[in-house]
């Protein structure tokens, strides 16, 4: 045992050897690097922290204990999942001490979530994200032309999926011309030349109609490149409907979920993106009768039509039309008359009634009826009883007929 670790032998000499400070940090580092290679740590992450340089720091605990631990930047930029706090992860390391602060820390290599592997966490991470910022909203997604002309296919061009989808639209139409972009579609690097195929789709002139991406079927981890942010964002950039294809009926990429449509596999992409030539067939064979059963039913209508004309009074006497005519302006024109005859009659009533009342208002009426108007011939003012007037006063008085003056020699 002494033999192993010096340090103790030393402290059981007569006479002890003083270390500084620096030496004994060095011997612990030594120690613990020598003891706890390679270990395998479970815990509760807290306390992440990312500065600039691009390293993880957090604190791995447990409901008794805590210890630092590092990830340096080569690891952390290959992780799959983002690390977040309160998250319960299996750690793969080795002990490091830090001699400046005297303190010792897990180096991690390797990190996994409990329970859930790091591509599903990873997947659920980015997927939430993503439908936050609306790149899955089913609002923005557009419907595939009916014809399209130029079809792109970002894949592998050695791979299954480009044979499936050219030998499914040969068999379905022959009029439809198939640009492959070569793109790898797995490992390092397959996400990055996705993207760039998707965008060089894009470019392309004249403009494709429909761009299909995908590869054949695969494990999670096969089909990964599919499920990273470039691949989506690309995806959801392009101008041009895309069809995702990635050969996978259970599970569900980003890919998937971003794209205008989904297909379970390249060969049913094919089937929903090129036209069938037989279908069309039988569509144009329905459309024909339907047209030529409606042109006949317009023409034996039309005939009708005719037929009932020729027989019309109008075709077979065309001057009675014009009598009828003469005949109709006739009525009207005494039509006329009569109303003419009628408002005139009717005006000269109104106004012989008008003339009657006026008459038998008129003071001139009054006089005709034995009245007399009296008044003063000096100012012409008109008297109205006895007490107006005196004895010599000279007054004029209106009759019906003429007037006469006086004098007053008396009043009562």
């Amino acid at each position: 045992m002494a033999g192993d670790y010096p340090l103790f032998a030393q402290a059981a000499e007569a006479t002890p050897r003083v270390l500084s400070v620096s030496q004994l940090s060095q011997l612990i580092e030594g120690t613990l690097e020598s003891a706890f290679q390679s270990v395998w740590v479970s815990g509760e992450v807290s306390e992440v922290s990312r500065p600039h340089s691009g390293h993880v720091y957090f604190t791995l605990r447990d409901e008794a204990a805590q210890m630092k631990a590092v990830i340096w930047r080569s690891v952390a930029s290959r992780l799959r999942f983002q690390l977040e706090d309160g998250q319960q992860v299996i750690c793969h390391g080795d002990l490091d001490v830090y001699p400046p602060r005297g303190t010792y820390q897990l180096v991690v290599r390797q990190i996994e979530p409990e329970g859930l592997g790091a591509l599903q966490l990873a997947f659920k991470q980015l997927q939430a994200r993503l439908a936050a910022e609306g790149l899955f909203d089913p609002a923005r997604k557009r419907p595939l032309p009916l014809f399209p002309r130029r079809v792109g296919f970002v894949t592998s061009p050695s791979g299954a999926a480009i044979r499936d989808f050219l030998q499914v639209a040969a068999r379905r139409f022959h009029g439809v011309g198939i640009l492959v972009i070569p793109a790898r579609v797995q490992g390092d690097g397959a996400a990055a030349e996705i993207a760039y195929g998707i965008e060089l789709a894009n470019r392309i002139q004249p403009a494709l109609d429909v761009l299909v991406v995908g590869r054949g079927g695969g494990s999670l981890e096969d089909l990964w490149s599919f499920n990273e942010e470039i691949v989506v964002r690309a995806i959801f950039a392009s101008q041009v409907p895309v069809v995702s294809a990635v050969g996978h009926e259970i599970d569900v990429t980003l890919s998937d979920l971003v794209a205008d449509v989904r297909a379970l596999t390249p060969s049913e992409a094919a089937e929903l993106v090129v036209p069938s030539a037989e279908e069309l067939s039988t569509r144009l064979a329905v459309f024909q009768r339907r047209i030529v059963s409606m042109l006949r039913s317009r023409a034996a209508s039309a005939r009708r039509h005719v037929e009932q004309l020729g027989r019309s009074r109008v075709l077979r006497n065309p001057k009675s039309l014009v009598f009828d005519r003469a005949r109709r302006l006739d009525e009207l024109d005494a039509h006329v008359d009569r109303a003419i005859h009628r408002r005139l009659k009717s005006a000269r009533e109104q106004l012989s009634a008008i003339a009657s009342k006026a008459e038998s208002l008129s003071p001139l009426a009054v006089l005709g009826r034995g009245y007399s108007v009296t008044t003063r011939e000096t100012d012409g003012t008109l008297v109205l009883g006895a007490d107006e007037l005196a004895a010599g006063d000279r007054i004029v008085t209106r009759l019906s007929r003429g007037h006469f003056r006086g004098v007053v020699t008396d009043t009562n």
